[in-house]
């Protein structure tokens, strides 16, 4: 495994040309590999201006306290520039987020001193392609204090069927606990406070060159908007999957089910009741 170290988080946009690049020349065919790799921060301190500006997008409270899903958007600069800068086998453009996972095992205060590492995880089949892991550690003075999941698939023809589904798999029992109306503009306001300017989020008419009809939410902020709606604990872990596109502007409605100790997530569209995000979230 090789490490690389950075005295301060590398900005987002200094990967853009790779992804530009990644359209004009195609990736070579061979095998496909995940980088043995870890990007480390060493020391990084909140800025808490920007903060600010990300709870108010999402919702959260301006306490005093770092949200976990912070971090874990945080981490997505040192993953643009690790798929940018390595070997890394799948163009970059064209990904899809499905999944996050955040563990945070205690509250992280603004003002503490912090270390972010993150490395790429597992590759697997997936029905559509080949999916993977980026794995996000975040330490103060060596404690761990919060650990992330995010996982991407590569679309590409497969012969794999892979089952995800368990027999006598329960529906909970959701109550609803509020609708929103997702501005149209939501995306742009996200992207300026997570440095993701993915273009499918920012205007219908960016979308569009990439197949959608319009601008669609970015994953991150619906998970962060539902836990910012609910009472979290010191340590939890909170798991979501994202499921289809949430078009900008939209309705939809928020649910929650207490199940097993734990509290499980529904966000669907009001109209079609169809999913854009469900998970779970357990204290630890």
């Amino acid at each position: 495994m090789n490490t690389r170290h950075f005295s301060q988080l590398p900005k987002p946009y200094l990967a853009y040309p790779k992804v530009i690049q990644g359209l004009i020349f195609k990736k070579p065919k061979g095998e496909q590999v995940l980088p043995q790799v870890e990007y480390v921060v060493d020391q990084f301190n909140v800025d808490q201006k920007h903060l600010t500006t990300y709870n108010q997008v999402c919702g959260y409270q301006n306490n005093g306290e770092v949200p976990a899903t912070y971090l874990a958007v945080i981490s997505q600069s040192l993953q643009m520039h690790m798929m940018a800068h390595e070997a890394f086998p799948f163009a970059m453009l064209g990904l899809v987020h499905i999944r996050n996972q955040v563990k945070q095992f205690r509250k992280v205060a603004v003002t503490e001193n912090l270390t972010l590492s993150c490395k790429f995880g597992e590759l697997k089949p997936h029905d559509k392609g080949l999916q993977f892991d980026f794995l996000t550690t975040v330490k103060v003075a060596g404690e761990v204090v919060m650990e992330g999941l995010t996982t991407y698939l590569s679309r590409q023809q497969t012969e794999h069927t892979i089952s995800t589904k368990t027999k006598d798999e329960s529906v909970p029992d959701y109550q609803l606990q509020a609708v929103w109306d997702v501005a149209e503009n939501t995306g742009r306001r996200y992207a300026m406070a997570s440095g993701d300017f993915n273009l499918i989020h920012i205007h219908a008419f960016t979308a569009k060159a990439f197949g959608f009809k319009q601008a669609i939410a970015h994953g991150m902020w619906s998970k962060a908007r539902a836990l910012a709606s609910l009472t979290l604990p010191d340590a939890y872990e909170a798991d979501v999957y994202f499921k289809l596109p949430m078009f900008l502007p939209s309705q939809v409605e928020f649910l929650t089910a207490e199940q097993n100790s734990a509290t499980q997530i529904l966000i669907r569209n009001e109209k079609t009741q169809k999913p854009h995000v469900s998970g779970i979230l357990k204290a630890l």
